[in-house]
């Protein structure tokens, strides 16, 4: 969606960050940050003036009226020289977002603002160079932040900037993957929507962006110069307050990403997402969000951590309840379990592992899926997916909560439409990308399954286990030790080759040995 210009933009930004001796990514992103939130401090106090201009009535300000006070606003700072703008920054400008997320701050809770300063308390300015800073201010003046949708792409742009894995197994979900597993639970203007380990809040913000997209008017799209296509979301309207307020709600522990994902969501033009500082699996979620952990949200879209183990002294007991382990990959999805409402829908991401390991824990966390839940489908994931970060081998799962699952349905993705390698490159071409074919085929399942039709109308369209997608009985599943990897059920179809019989062969084989000779001779004469 961005345009060129923009892109080679933040590209010189960047190589100026790396060469001005910032070489985080991460660290980069946060810098940024930094300042599109100091300008968009000072837009929404610009729509507030001049609306108090035209009704008369005073309003709340979010800078202190007094020469000190406005000297904080992002138009009457971004003109100073280099050494003056940075102390000004770091003395002034960047301890007054900690202030507007206190009690005393003023005005700080309009439009959500209140809650996203709660994690710039901690900002520092980290640009040491003043030509680095000058030219990050400039580049942040010039980006047109005044359009909810581009402003949103810019930063998803800034975010695939992201290269490396943190240390407890977290890393960046590609976007594709992401869209694909919105696409398959089609979330509704409506739900209460979380990512219990939001990282970067890739999940939340794209889901906007699929809710803009799928509820347009044809007058609510509009083609800009370069091509590219815009959804303002026009029937939303009556949900506004819902999606800006209660619609969307992420967890996690890491403060930077705290920052990274509530500013995410801002410029994805959702001022009041719930990102909260919260360890999922820890029993204090019991304490801080009591309503949250349990039979609370009607979507989950995750793609938790599944490195390393918990201490289990400070895991949540109820988690525990479901399933005994140590292991982040089998907690997560118990844990998502228990917050979903009873039917309420999940996408989740998850090693092959969970789907066939052989303890108890593994077994328990299946039988649980199928015998209390209805594990609804299952898409295979190639291995190289996530490279460069991990090639571990991945799938989708998809559940609802409550009930019991007659039959699952399987998809054997092969290709994701980019190369498996390091490079990750993409492709074009027919068998380059099953995405849109795993969708199309769920759709078709979802609504036979959704029009009633029974298990053996079903299984004509969907019993072939020797293609891609297929279904397999619950019955089939638990006969197996619930074992869940699409490799179980299955059916690869070879082709008989036809050999020449051994007896041909072999005068051939002579006949070429009698012409050799005779050439041999014929040499042999010559000299």
């Amino acid at each position: 969606m961005l345009t060129g210009k923009i892109r080679n933009d933040i590209d010189k930004l960047w190589e100026k960050f790396w060469t001005g001796g910032i070489t985080n990514p991460l660290t980069v992103i946060e810098q940024i940050s930094y300042l599109m939130f100091a300008r968009m401090l000072d837009m929404q106090e610009d729509v507030a003036e001049r609306k108090a201009n035209r009704t008369g009535k005073a309003f709340d300000r979010l800078f202190p009226n007094t020469p000190e006070g406005q000297l904080l606003r992002w138009k009457n700072f971004r003109n100073m020289s280099g050494k003056e703008l940075h102390k000004h920054l770091k003395q002034n400008v960047y301890p007054f977002f900690a202030k507007l997320g206190s009690a005393e701050g003023e005005g700080g809770e309009r439009e959500g603002l209140g809650h996203i300063s709660e994690y710039m308390q901690d900002a520092d300015l980290e640009i040491k160079n003043e030509s680095v800073l000058a030219s990050a201010v400039e580049m942040v003046n010039d980006l047109p932040l005044t359009q909810s949708d581009v402003k949103g792409d810019i930063y998803e742009y800034l975010l695939s900037k992201l290269t490396t894995a943190g240390i407890n197994g977290q890393f960046r979900t590609p976007r594709h993957i992401i869209d694909a597993m919105i696409e398959l639970i089609a979330p509704q203007p409506t739900d209460v929507i979380c990512d219990p380990a939001c990282g970067t809040a890739g999940f939340l913000a794209r889901t906007m962006e699929y809710l803009n997209r799928v509820h347009s008017s044809e007058a609510g799209i509009f083609t800009d110069e370069d091509g590219n296509q815009h959804f303002t979301g026009d029937l939303l309207e009556p949900y506004r307050q819902h999606i800006s307020t209660q619609m969307f709600w992420g967890f996690d522990f890491d403060t930077t990403m705290l920052r990274v994902s509530s500013m995410n969501m801002m410029l994805h033009g959702v001022n009041g997402a719930n990102i909260r500082y919260q360890d999922s699996l820890s029993k204090s979620i019991k304490e801080h969000y009591p309503r949250q952990e349990q039979n609370f949200f009607d979507v989950v879209l995750a793609n938790p951590p599944f490195k390393g183990s918990l201490d289990e002294t400070n895991t949540n007991p109820d988690v525990l309840g479901l399933v005994k382990t140590k292991k982040t990959e089998l907690l997560f999805v118990a844990h998502i379990l228990r917050s979903l409402k009873l039917g309420g829908r999940a996408a989740v991401i998850v090693p092959d592992g969970v789907l066939f390991g052989s303890s108890k824990a593994h077994q328990q966390l299946r039988q649980e899926l199928l015998d209390n839940n209805q594990l609804e489908g299952i898409v295979s994931l190639p291995s190289g997916v996530f490279k460069p970060y991990a090639g571990v081998s991945t799938a989708i799962l998809i559940f609802t909560k409550g009930g019991t699952t007659e039959r699952v349905w399987f998809y054997d993705l092969q290709a994701d439409g980019y190369s498996l390698d390091d490079k990750r490159t993409e492709l074009k071409g027919e068998g380059s990308n099953d995405l849109p074919d795993a969708i199309a085929q769920w759709h078709k399942y979802r609504q036979m399954v959704e029009s009633n039709l029974s298990g053996s109308t079903i299984n004509t369209v969907f019993g072939d286990k020797s293609k891609k997608s297929f279904v397999v009985p619950a019955e089939d599943i638990a006969a197996n030790k619930y074992d869940l990897s699409i490799n179980r059920y299955r059916e690869v179809m070879y082709q008989q080759e036809q050999y020449e019989d051994p007896k041909m062969i072999l005068q051939r084989l002579k006949g070429l040995e009698q012409e050799i000779l005779a050439d041999l001779d014929e040499l042999e004469g010559m000299l």
